[in-house]
């Protein structure tokens, strides 16, 4: 089994380097790490007393693992979801904040194991998540990443500006929906076919 270490590390790794797209809300960003959450934290790495860019450019990949770990696993308390839902979890709250955690609890409810949709794992979410395991350990953690592919799909149907992540400018999968598959298996994936078709409504 991974340690958490290194799950962050490919984190950091899939998220690539210094981005600022003004398509993302999420602002400039270095390995996943963006500078809304650089400010949240105080880290003005070039002691200029403001977080600016400069500062985003400046952190490196050891930074960014020790965040993702304190502040995306540990602080959540995604690290006390069974084991085998903690890298998708984990990756998808480096992604898209507590709406990780909403996607696992609507899945639950789905299951009919109800739990509050409120992005907050407690000792119900976590209660939730072991009863889920159990019910249907071979399935819990695909149903956990086709529920994430869903996400980035209506996301990007309800954002335009959004759609270049879902979808490559060649039509291909984008970086969300490869990112999300990463945690399925292979057998769940889409095909360029079925790609093509969910994106089909969002013109050329």
């Amino acid at each position: 089994m991974q340690t958490v270490t290194e799950i962050a590390t490919q984190i950091v790794r899939r998220e690539g380097g210094y981005v600022n797209d003004p398509d993302d809300p999420g602002g400039a960003t270095k390995h996943g790490v963006t500078i809304h959450t650089m400010r949240r934290l105080g880290l003005d790495l070039d002691g200029d007393g403001q977080v600016t860019t400069a500062d985003v450019r400046l952190l490196d990949e050891d930074q960014a693992v020790a965040i993702f770990i304190d502040h995306y696993f540990v602080g959540p308390k995604v690290a006390q979801l069974p084991a085998m839902l903690q890298a998708s979890v984990f990756d998808m709250y480096v992604n898209a904040g507590n709406n990780a955690v909403k996607i696992l609890q609507r899945l639950f409810n789905e299951m009919r194991i109800n739990v509050k949709v409120d992005g907050v794992i407690g000792p119900q979410t976590i209660g939730a998540a072991e009863q889920a395991v159990e019910a249907a350990p071979d399935h819990i953690v695909d149903a956990y990443g086709i529920a994430r592919r869903n996400y980035y799909y209506t996301l990007a149907d309800q954002r335009p500006a959004s759609r270049k992540y879902a979808r490559r400018r060649d039509g291909g999968k984008g970086g969300w929906i490869a990112r999300a598959e990463e945690f399925l298996s292979d057998r769940y994936h889409f095909t360029a076919a079925q790609h093509a078709e969910r994106t089909a409504q969002w013109g050329s």
